[in-house]
């Protein structure tokens, strides 16, 4: 499918996302060169791991973290339910037990972090 002209894609979530992580990064390292930095991003939140690789390195062009290596941890979707009590994978964003119950509570899969990062 085409977009139309001025139409934001998956690509500028990443985008911002990644400006958001190298200018903390950047902030962080006060003028040292960043070399890798490693960031957890849940499985549940959308982000597309190579779409947020490609923008890291647009985004760290010109500043102390260009050239650095972007780890992406991308931890699984797991609930809690609340009618059987029993912890189960979420694949998706579907947010149902396989008890047939809806009341869950999402427990991991939704990280969005900078975890580290090595300078110097």
């Amino acid at each position: 499918m085409k977009r139309k002209t001025g139409e934001a894609g998956p690509e500028l979530h990443e985008l911002s996302i990644t400006q958001s992580i190298v200018d903390a990064v950047c902030e962080q390292a006060a003028g040292r060169p960043v070399r890798t930095v490693l960031v957890r991003v849940g499985i549940l939140t959308a982000v597309v791991p190579d779409s947020l690789r490609f923008c890291f390195d647009l985004t760290t062009a010109g500043t102390v973290a260009e050239g650095a290596q972007l780890e992406i941890d991308q931890p699984p979707g797991t609930a809690h339910c609340r009618a059987c009590e029993k912890d189960f994978a979420l694949p998706d964003l579907v947010l149902l037990c396989p008890c047939g119950s809806a009341d869950v509570a999402v427990t991991s899969g939704q990280e969005l972090q900078i975890v580290s990062m090595r300078v110097g």
